[in-house]
C-alpha cells in the first residue's frame, strides 16, 4: 500500500534581511554561507561584498542597534564635537597653570611710590603683599628741604666752667702749662680773677685746679693753667704761646 506523501512545508519564509552583509550571507556564485565582514568565500575564493574601514565598522554595529542609520557624515561631527572638547579642556588647564605661576611674582613686586616733602621728591618702597611694615627706626624723616639726613651731628661740647674757664676733665691724666700758683689761703675767688686775665690775654683753655685733688701736684695752691694736652711736646707747644704773656709759665705733668 503507498504511502500518501508529506504535506508540504507551510512556515513562511523569513523576510529578507535589511542590510545582508550584516548578518551573514551565501556566496552569490557557488551560494556557500559566509560570515559577516567575510572578505572572500571559503569555498570559490570570489571577493564577497561587504563593507570595510572604520566607518564601515563603526555604521555596521550602529545598525545593530539602532534601524535608523544617518548616514557616514554623524561620525565625522562625532570626531569634530570631541576634538573640540579636549581643546577647550587644555586650554582651561593652561590658563590655571599661568594664574598660579604668576601668583608668586605678583606678591613679591614692590612699587615706587613718590613721597613729596618740601621742596623735595623722596622716593620710597611700598610693602609687598600680605606683609606689615615695621619702622627700623635706622633712618631719620626727611627734612623740610628734601634731603635726609644719614647721621646724627656729635653732641655739643659740656659748657665751659663759671666765666668761661675749662674744667680739668675728669679721670684724665695728661699735661699742661702752668701760668700761676695762688695759696689756698687767698681764695678761690684770687685764682679764678687771674684764670679771667689769662682769657683776656689771649690764652685758650684756661682754668683752675685744686692741687689737693692730683697727686702730681703740691697740695695747697690753685692752680691757674693753660690747655690739656696728651703729652710733653703737645704742651711745650702751648707753653710758647702762653710765655708771651706769663714769661714765668711752665709746664707741668697731672696726674690724678
Amino acid at each position: 500500500m503507498a504511502m500518501p506523501p508529506e504535506p508540504p512545508d507551510e512556515r513562511p519564509a523569513p523576510p529578507p534581511l535589511a542590510f545582508p552583509d550584516l548578518e551573514g550571507g551565501e556566496c552569490p556564485r557557488c551560494g556557500t554561507p559566509y560570515e559577516p565582514l567575510q572578505e572572500y568565500c571559503l569555498e570559490c575564493g570570489l571577493r564577497l561584498p561587504v563593507e570595510r574601514g572604520v566607518i564601515a565598522v563603526l555604521s555596521t554595529a550602529w545598525r545593530r542597534r539602532i534601524p535608523w542609520y544617518p548616514g557616514d557624515w554623524v561620525w565625522i561631527v562625532l570626531l569634530l564635537l570631541v576634538v573640540a572638547a579636549l581643546a577647550a579642556t587644555v586650554a582651561v588647564l593652561a590658563t590655571r597653570e599661568n594664574e598660579k605661576s604668576a601668583t608668586p611674582t605678583k606678591v613679591a613686586t614692590t612699587e615706587s611710590v613718590p613721597v613729596t616733602s618740601g621742596s623735595g621728591t623722596v622716593p620710597t618702597e611700598s610693602t609687598p603683599t600680605g606683609t606689615e611694615s615695621t619702622p627700623t627706626g635706622t633712618e631719620p624723616p626727611p627734612t623740610e628741604s628734601g634731603t635726609v639726613p644719614t647721621t646724627e651731628p656729635p653732641p655739643p661740647p659740656p659748657p665751659p666752667a663759671s666765666g668761661g674757664l675749662t674744667p680739668w676733665p675728669s679721670g684724665q691724666n695728661g699735661w699742661t702749662v702752668v701760668l700761676a700758683s695762688i695759696p689756698q689761703s687767698s681764695g678761690r675767688r684770687a685764682a679764678t680773677s687771674e684764670a679771667r686775665k689769662a682769657l683776656s690775654a689771649g690764652l685758650t683753655d684756661v682754668g683752675v685746679l685744686d692741687s689737693s685733688e692730683f697727686s702730681s701736684l703740691h697740695s695747697g695752691y690753685y692752680v691757674v693753667f693753660s690747655g690739656v694736652y696728651s703729652s710733653l711736646s703737645e704742651a711745650k707747644s702751648g707753653l710758647s704761646s702762653a710765655e708771651s704773656a706769663y714769661p714765668k709759665a711752665y709746664t707741668r705733668q697731672i696726674t690724678q
